[in-house]
């Protein structure tokens, strides 16, 4: 999804909320705007409120009007966190405001913390923009590990767990080197990780 087709979506949306909201923009959209280059044809983000609770359902409806206008898909709700079976730990506090329509104020996910649903899923999409998106922020790759290990230890048990710490691992060999250089400490940086994650 392009810029112009995102800011579009809240252009319009903005017509129709019934109070004050704050979007928090995650997946491909928010990767669009971080640096991926992976076109999309959704826009997922956390909605927060900020009206009358009673009118929660005419939030939806000027959002459904507002995807039937775009052609624009969207999914969206108060809590993302609930998405996942890995926690985004405290992702409302970790964003950067991308800018206001009106009565909609639109922020976009860290990089950290939106790569969170990123290595979660880890399709070959999802490393694309993620990828695109660390190189162009130029994330730290101990900042990253950082959030991806605390994540880990402060999610519930499952066995998603183990195949997020095997994702995450399988990314920094693979793609480490290509992303940070060739400084790049594997063993370095998954120590930090497993430290974080309290696997150590």
């Amino acid at each position: 999804m392009e810029k112009r087709q995102i800011e579009r979506f809240f252009q319009i949306l903005s017509r129709f909320v019934p109070g004050k909201c704050k979007v928090i923009l995650t997946g491909a959209a928010a990767g669009s705007l971080l640096g991926s280059v992976r076109l999309s044809r959704d826009i997922d983000f956390a909605l927060e409120f900020l009206g009358n609770k009673d009118d929660w359902e005419k939030l939806e409806e000027a959002i459904h009007k507002t995807e039937q206008l775009t052609g624009v898909p969207a999914q969206y709700a108060q809590d993302i966190s609930r998405w996942g079976m890995v926690s985004l730990l405290d992702y409302k506090k970790h964003t950067t405001l991308y800018r206001g329509f009106n009565l909609l104020e639109v922020r976009i996910l860290e990089p950290a913390y939106w790569s969170l649903g990123k290595i979660s899923r880890f399709l070959d999409p999802d490393i694309q923009d993620m990828i695109s998106v660390f190189k162009k922020q130029k994330i730290s790759q101990d900042k990253l590990v950082t959030i991806w290990g605390r994540a880990l230890k402060s999610s519930p048990p499952s066995s998603h767990l183990f195949q997020f710490k095997r994702q995450a691992e399988e990314f920094l060999r693979v793609w480490g080197k290509s992303i940070w250089g060739q400084q790049f400490n594997f063993d370095k940086t998954v120590q930090l990780f497993y430290k974080e994650a309290g696997i150590l």
